[in-house]
């Protein structure tokens, strides 16, 4: 019984290993310290995993509290869209006066609401995930990216002309 968990839990890690690294990455602005900070989480998921019901999201919610240690640490700047592993899409590519632009615009966000959307958006996470990483209602998670997300459009259009 415990060897198919344990097979289980490998499987989730090697599955989520790439998007955590991104996801603290995205964080910190240090590969080798983001790799850390997993290597951090996967130990303590190894360690508890008889108590652990979904390994996914608790490695990313250990990921993620982590990453809010060493951030009120150091007070570390976050990082931008541009240093991130995002996969090449140049179709979709924004040139770096663009990036820079939603950048700052994120940044004049609430921070509880710029978390948000960086999850959801970069980091690709549905509003389910996201709510069980911040320890928060799933309406609330909703409710602060669609309140983010207008005040950037808002923003970005007011800018823009």
């Amino acid at each position: 019984m415990f060897g198919n968990r344990r097979k289980n839990i490998d499987r989730v890690i090697e599955a989520n290993l790439d998007a955590l690294v991104r996801f603290a990455r995205f964080r910190i602005d240090d590969r080798s310290e983001a790799e850390d900070i997993v290597h951090e989480a996967v130990l303590r998921l190894l360690e508890n995993h008889i108590k652990v019901k979904d390994a996914k999201r608790y490695l990313f919610r250990i990921v993620y509290n982590l990453c809010q240690d060493k951030f009120r640490s150091k007070r570390l700047p976050s990082v931008s869209f541009e240093t991130v592993d995002l996969p090449d899409e140049t179709d979709n590519r924004l040139d770096q006066e663009e990036i820079d632009r939603i950048n700052r615009l994120l940044d004049g966000l609430p921070p509880h609401e710029a978390e948000i959307v960086r999850m959801n958006v970069v980091d690709e996470l549905p509003f389910v995930e996201i709510s069980h990483i911040l320890n928060l209602p799933q309406s609330t998670a909703k409710s602060r990216f669609y309140s983010g997300m207008k005040k950037l459009r808002e923003k970005y259009f007011t800018n823009n002309q």
